[in-house]
C-alpha cells in the first residue's frame, strides 16, 4: 500500500533530501546520459543530476517561466517515508498537457504498482502527457497506456496520445550546472584519482555509449514505425 500526494510547492526538507538521494541513487536508470556505474565520470553526473533535480524543486510554486509539479508516494505505515516520485513541467499554451522530468521507486518498494498510480494520477490533470525513456522500457509504460511516436537522441519519446501537443514545455538550462565550482572541483578529484588516461577514456567511453544508445533509438523506432505502417495506414511517428 501507498499514499499519494500532490505538490504545486516545494515540499519539507525531509522529502527534498528523499527524492534526492532517490536520484542519485537511480542515475542510471532516470538520466538520458545512462551512465554506468563504472564510469570514472558517474560520480560527477550524480552531482549534476541532483543539483538539476533541486533546481526545479525550488522552483516550484515561483514567479519564474518554470512550471513545476510533484507527485510524492509514501509508505502509510510510516508516511515520512518516500517511496517514489514523478516530476513532471505542464506545458504552456496547453492546458491539457504536460512533460515527465523525472520518475522513480525506491528499490524496496518496486513492483507494487507506484509508478503506474502517480502516472495516472498526472494523466488525471494532463491527459495529454508525454516522457521520455530507454528502448528497454518502451513495453513497460506501453501498459501503462503511453504510445511511442519519436526517437529523440539516446531516448525514444512517448505520449498518451499518437502524437505531441503544440504547448511548449520550460525547461531548466543544464549547461551552467556543469560550469559551476562544485563541478570542477569534483572533476578535479576524480582526475587526481584515476588519472588523465583513465578520465579521457571514460570521456569517450561516455560518448561511445551515447552513440550507440542513438543509433539503437533510431533503429527501434523506424522498425516500429513498419510495423504500425502495415497494421493502421497513415499512422504517423516523427523522428526529431
Amino acid at each position: 500500500m501507498f499514499a499519494l500526494t500532490h505538490f504545486v510547492a516545494p515540499p519539507e526538507e525531509s522529502i527534498k533530501s528523499q527524492i534526492l538521494q532517490m536520484v542519485v541513487d537511480n542515475l542510471t536508470d532516470i538520466s538520458a546520459v545512462a551512465i554506468p556505474p563504472s564510469n570514472p565520470l558517474y560520480n560527477l553526473y550524480q552531482y549534476a543530476i541532483g543539483f538539476e533535480v533541486h533546481q526545479y524543486l525550488e522552483a516550484m510554486g515561483g514567479a519564474g517561466e518554470l512550471c513545476v509539479e510533484l507527485i510524492v508516494a509514501t509508505d502509510p505505515r510510516d508516511p515520512h517515508t518516500v517511496t517514489g516520485f514523478l516530476l513532471y513541467l505542464p506545458l504552456q499554451d496547453d492546458p491539457q498537457a504536460c512533460s515527465v522530468a523525472y520518475l522513480a521507486v525506491h528499490n524496496q518498494y518496486r513492483r507494487q504498482g507506484i509508478a503506474r498510480a502517480m502516472l495516472a494520477q498526472m494523466s488525471e490533470r494532463y491527459p495529454h502527457a508525454e516522457l521520455a525513456c530507454a528502448v528497454n522500457k518502451v513495453a513497460y509504460f506501453e501498459a501503462m497506456g503511453f504510445v511511442l511516436i519519436a526517437a529523440r537522441g539516446p531516448q525514444v519519446l512517448m505520449n498518451t496520445r499518437e502524437y505531441a501537443s503544440d504547448g511548449v514545455v520550460a525547461m531548466l538550462d543544464v549547461a551552467p550546472i556543469y560550469r559551476t565550482v562544485e563541478v570542477q572541483q569534483i572533476h578535479s578529484y576524480l582526475l587526481k584519482q584515476h588519472g588523465k588516461r583513465a578520465m579521457v577514456d571514460a570521456e569517450k567511453q561516455r560518448d561511445r555509449h551515447l552513440d550507440q544508445l542513438e543509433r539503437k533509438a533510431l533503429a527501434f523506432v523506424q522498425e516500429r514505425l513498419g510495423e504500425r505502417a502495415g497494421q493502421q495506414r497513415g499512422s504517423r511517428i516523427r523522428l526529431v
